[in-house]
């Protein structure tokens, strides 16, 4: 099944080369949820800030639970801090 990743910030490293900015396409097994695909990618938990599915955001206990479906986009990011 074709989805979507997202990544922003430092975590755009974790993308493989030849992505385009920071968006990838990727083929993930039917059923997979939104926890599996961000532990593809390795990224721990308190890199994984933010997290939207879709434009919404998934909270730390429903990533596990929340199923992706064809086409959808997943965006990550990272704790950032500015000033």
């Amino acid at each position: 099944m074709k989805v979507y990743i997202e990544l922003y910030a430092s975590l755009m490293a974790l993308l493989p080369p030849g992505t385009q900015r920071f968006r990838r396409e990727i083929i993930i097994d039917e059923g997979s949820s939104v926890q599996q695909l961000i532990d593809r990618f390795s990224i721990s938990a308190e890199l994984a800030h933010i997290v939207l599915l879709n434009g919404h955001f998934v909270c730390g206990d429903a990533r596990k639970q929340q199923k992706l479906a064809e086409e959808d986009s997943v965006a990550i990011w990272p704790p950032v801090a500015g000033g």
